[in-house]
């Protein structure tokens, strides 16, 4: 059985209610079948009427695991009178179900009972098989829930869920090709977007906004539609790096919407794989404010606490970050709240490098001890620049200093540019421009970090240890282009070699001979140099490369 396959056979329970159809209906106290590490789903429908729902109810589902834990699940308001539960069990065995409703005298919401009985997964897809996303013990990388490493290589797509990237072709046509080239994760907003004002048409997807205009209330049609994006991912294999909104938000919104909008994204889609952004830009003020210090207080002190919240709903733990403007601990006043920092360093192609590095390094080295990854750097092809070579020094040089993984982005995906009708104006008057998305898709960068992140997972990369010194001559303050090095201890000791520096040394080799080997990040083939054995003092020159580009050096060690 395929996963698609799997995935209908989510259970939908509409535990007694008036509606139609009752002999559907299990009865309260039923044992229903679903299968371990895959989101489960049923409903509760109340007969008794509210002027309005989402404001005036909330129901959770209390589950006690096999181990006799307990975890509280939030659900999310479907519409009309209908509230949704959506969990993944994350191993076999019996999940006893109770319901929670704020309103205890409404028998259709509250004290409902059921339970789950959960199979082994036995497909193939590395969420379903492995579980949940978790930060590893060595506060460097990511993990799934059973220890299975997890290398994020992410792709931006802000606007994913709007209309302007069709469903299904467009959608579909995307994610199998960054599927193809080996990406893991895709960056997605969640319907409060960058870049235009909140009601803006470009932002709507095929049933309109993500609230009314009045921010009253979520639009649930508008969350069922991004549903199947959210899915379509999960079952082909990717994550989602799901961003609550952009950071300006939580002035305009206030604490209360902005919690409610995030209780309805960890109920809706926390049974997934995914890991949560609480914001874009978060501290950054709204382009034209006229109280931008006021602002990014408020902003800092909202994402402080709303980290914390989002903390205390989610019975699944997911990782948390900020999408910042440089870094993300500098986007709350407590940097614990946070489970990894993401990173943002600059568009301004070959002038980024020395802030990317010293960004990436520096937070490297910051307390608290947590993973580390560039969230946004250099789109391809933006301002006309930030090609190929631009990706594979950001990616390289990022992974080899101890980065838990990269993201890239290409001008044209990020805002969804089509071939009818460009992007058009931000609300600060310029454009970004770039082409249209399924053009940016093809952009030659995508593939070639794709090909690196293959080349680097034949190895225990989570193990990898920066070693500049390793490689004679190295990047340092002065150059920034001289070579990076890495070791993978047992396995290999690799260098990135930017713009050709063909006399460089490896330096303090252990004795003994080594497998060496060119690796062509701009194709991915591999050009053998053959065995090799450093001299008395640990050097050895690295030969000539055979034309002048970036190129890999890999050792490996031979017992």
């Amino acid at each position: 059985m395929t996963d698609a396959m799997s995935r209908r056979t989510f259970v939908k329970v509409l535990a007694c209610s008036a509606v139609a159809s009752s002999a559907s209906l299990p009865s309260n106290g039923e044992i229903r079948s679903v299968t371990s590490g895959m989101a489960a789903e049923w409903s509760y429908t109340s007969g008794k009427q509210y002027t309005d729902p989402f404001n005036q109810v909330e129901v959770d589902a209390i589950v006690t695991t096999p181990s006799g834990a307990e975890e509280k699940v939030p659900a999310f308001w479907a519409g009309d009178a209908t509230w949704r539960v959506r969990y993944a069990p994350p191993v076999p065995g019996q999940y006893k179900i109770r319901s929670v409703c704020s309103d205890s005298g409404n028998r259709d919401l509250h004290g409902q009972t059921m339970t789950l009985d959960a199979q082994p997964y036995a497909g193939s897809n590395p969420h379903y098989k492995h579980g949940t996303l978790k930060i590893a013990p060595d506060g460097r990388h990511f993990q799934h829930a059973d220890g299975a490493p997890f290398f994020w290589l992410g792709d931006t797509w802000w606007m994913g869920f709007c209309k302007r990237l069709s469903w299904p072709d467009g959608f579909e046509t995307l994610a199998a090709d960054r599927v193809r080239k080996g990406f893991t994760m895709v960056q997605i907003v969640a319907g409060l977007y960058p870049d235009m004002e909140p009601f803006d048409e470009r932002g709507a997807n095929e049933a309109g906004y993500p609230w009314d205009r009045d921010f009253s209330r979520i639009n649930p049609a508008y969350f069922d539609a991004a549903d199947t994006r959210i899915q379509h991912l999960a079952d082909h294999g990717l994550a989602a790096c799901v961003v609550g909104f952009w950071g300006y938000f939580i002035p305009r919104m206030g604490m209360e919407k902005v919690k409610k909008h995030w209780r309805n994204i960890v109920a809706r889609w926390g049974a997934y794989p995914v890991v949560w952004c609480l914001a874009g830009e978060g501290t950054m003020p709204y382009y034209l404010s006229k109280t931008p210090e006021q602002d990014a207080a408020t902003q800092k002190r909202g994402l402080t606490e709303l980290a914390r919240y989002v903390h205390s709903i989610d019975p699944h733990h997911h990782p948390i970050t900020i999408h910042p403007s440089s870094s993300a601990r500098d986007c709350v006043e407590d940097a614990s709240v946070l489970d990894f920092d993401m990173l943002q360093t600059g568009h301004s192609d070959r002038q980024s490098v020395p802030t990317t590095i010293e960004t990436v390094n520096r937070s490297l080295a910051a307390s608290p001890r947590m993973p580390v990854l560039i969230g946004e750097v250099c789109y391809e092809g933006i301002q006309e620049a930030s090609r190929q070579e631009v990706q594979r020094f950001m990616f390289w040089s990022s992974i080899l200093s101890g980065s838990a993984g990269h993201t890239y982005g290409a001008n044209g995906i990020w805002q969804i540019n089509t071939r009818e009708k460009p992007y058009g104006l931000s609300p600060h008057g310029h454009s970004w421009g770039g082409p249209a998305w399924d053009i940016a898709a093809a952009l030659p960068g995508s593939g070639q970090i794709g090909m690196s992140k293959a080349l680097i997972t034949r190895y225990s990369w989570q193990k990898l240890e920066s070693r500049p010194e390793l490689i004679d001559p190295h990047w340092t303050k002065e150059d920034y282009w001289k070579p990076f090095a890495a070791e993978i201890p047992g396995e290999a000791l690799i260098a990135f070699m930017p713009a050709s520096y063909s006399g460089a040394s490896f330096r303090n080799l252990k004795a003994g001979s080594y497998r060496a080997f060119f690796f062509n990040p701009a194709d991915g083939t591999e050009t053998e140099i053959g065995m090799i054995t450093p001299d008395a003092s640990g050097s050895w020159k690295i030969a000539e490369v055979p034309i002048f580009q970036d190129w890999v050096v890999l050792l490996e060690p031979k017992a």
